[in-house]
């Protein structure tokens, strides 16, 4: 079975065999993202207060989010070099190290933020009015901390292993019961936000549950305590592979905190349209990070072996796909955004004011994401450490974070609106040159394993 994975991976064509893992990944982006996005829907209906509440405990989200990637893409990069490389004792050895250390990082998050419950709603932006469903909404949240990096980490680990189809059971499944139990906690049961919070906890209590059954099956590498083994060389690999998604989500939870600040001087409205945009927009990036994600075992696979040229092939249709799907919707989008916008919380015209507009500053830059994100993941999974994490911190990090506070000084709230599109053409602009070099050096094979015989 390891014999034909092998061969599958590194000799059949590139179009195919990314098209294949990429559909289970993209099921598996969309459906995570539409259940972020049915706590703002179903919310949504109990008044504005809770649709900002759930908008700003996005944040804590995001951070809960980048633990699990960090331990997840930093331990699943290296499972994929070196099952390319053929070297399984080692990727079984990081399989185990990677996620016992995002469980023990998830309990002291939760922990943490229990502790500090009331001061950290405030920081995360809530005003007077918005602080008691936001209370309400992350106590609960964070109970499922540890249930989620660890879910995550199973999840980077099965779908860099080439067994995206595994992961995508488990994320479905989490996906689907969060969707179930959110109308029957929130209206049925009259528990309002906090039924909206225990159904995303349950879900990913679920996903765990099945992720770390599907370890057991299609070949894929077990986890067990005897083989966790933090040791320094493990560790460095971690933070090595880890470290952009780390910068990546945690400067995006940073950023969402800012956006939520600059917003809630406009008022209780703005902070809860520019939450209805954030989702929307994961959701549409959703189909890219996905199809980029079935990129991502190929790249490490082909890169472990020395088939560069595999890589390169893989990044430029990865890039002319995702770039023709984000203009089609960019263009969609903005034709409807202020119905897009009014399906969350169609009552109140002032969000759906803010939320419109801001949808559509944020869609004429969509399709640069093509190369921003497939570049990153792309210099991520091949080991550019420096390059992959600088690329990861612009977009929602160095670019966006000043850009928040000076757009709103000179344009109001238009500023705010406004912000993400033009962090986004900056990191375009320097994303180029960065991966443009690599792509120079991957012109050239060299070999390190002789691919299978037949292919």
């Amino acid at each position: 079975m390891e014999k034909d994975h092998f061969k599958q991976m590194t000799t059949a064509p590139i179009p195919g065999l990314v098209a294949s893992l990429a559909v289970p990944t993209i099921v598996s982006m969309l459906v995570s993202s539409f259940y972020n996005m049915a706590d703002t829907y179903f919310v949504g209906k109990i008044n504005t207060q809770s649709t900002a509440a759930v908008g700003i405990v996005f944040s804590v989200m995001a951070v809960i989010q980048a633990i699990g990637f960090f331990f997840g893409h930093g331990s699943g990069n290296y499972i994929s070099r070196k099952l390319g490389a053929r070297e399984f004792g080692d990727a079984e050895r990081m399989a185990s190290t990677g996620f016992f250390c995002a469980l023990l990082a998830g309990v002291v998050l939760a922990v943490v933020g229990w502790l500090f419950l009331t001061p950290l709603s405030r920081l995360l932006g809530s005003t007077p009015t918005i602080l008691p469903y936001t209370e309400r909404y992350l106590g609960i949240i964070l109970l499922g901390a540890p249930f989620m990096t660890a879910s995550l980490v199973l999840n980077n680990q099965i779908r860099f292993q080439g067994n995206a189809v595994y992961a995508m059971v488990g994320i479905v499944a989490g996906a689907v019961t969060n969707v179930a139990l959110d109308p029957l906690f929130i209206f049925t049961f009259g528990m309002g936000i906090s039924g909206a919070a225990l159904a995303t906890v349950l879900s990913q209590l679920c996903s765990f549950s099945l992720l770390l059954y599907m370890t057991h099956k299609g070949g894929n590498i077990r986890i067990h305590y005897k083989n966790f083994t933090p040791t320094p060389a493990y560790l460095k690999e971690i933070v090595k592979g880890g470290s952009p998604s780390l910068c990546r989500q945690g400067l995006a939870c940073t950023s969402t905190i800012f956006l939520n600040v600059a917003a809630g001087r406009y008022g209780d409205a703005a902070i809860a349209g520019m939450s209805i945009v954030t989702r929307i927009s994961m959701f549409i990036n959703a189909f890219l990070i996905g199809f980029g994600q079935g990129f991502q075992p190929v790249c490490g696979f082909n890169y472990g072996a020395g088939l560069y040229r595999r890589v390169r092939a893989g990044f430029w249709f990865c890039v002319k796909v995702g770039a023709v799907f984000l203009l089609a919707a960019a263009v969609a989008g903005v034709c409807f955004a202020p119905e897009v916008v009014a399906v969350f919380r169609k009552g109140d015209p002032e969000v759906i004011a803010v939320g419109s507009a801001a949808l559509r500053w944020q869609l004429v830059t969509l399709p640069l994401g093509a190369w921003i994100i497939v570049s990153n993941m792309m210099l991520q999974t091949i080991r550019r450490t420096g390059r992959a994490t600088l690329l990861a911190s612009v977009r929602q990090g160095l670019f966006f974070i000043p850009l928040i506070f000076l757009l709103p000084r000179f344009l109001g709230l238009m500023g705010v609106e406004m912000c993400q599109a033009v962090a986004d053409v900056l990191s375009f602009l320097l994303a180029v040159p960065l991966t443009y070099g690599v792509l120079k050096e991957l012109r050239v094979d060299k070999v390190k394993v002789q691919p299978v015989a037949g292919g």
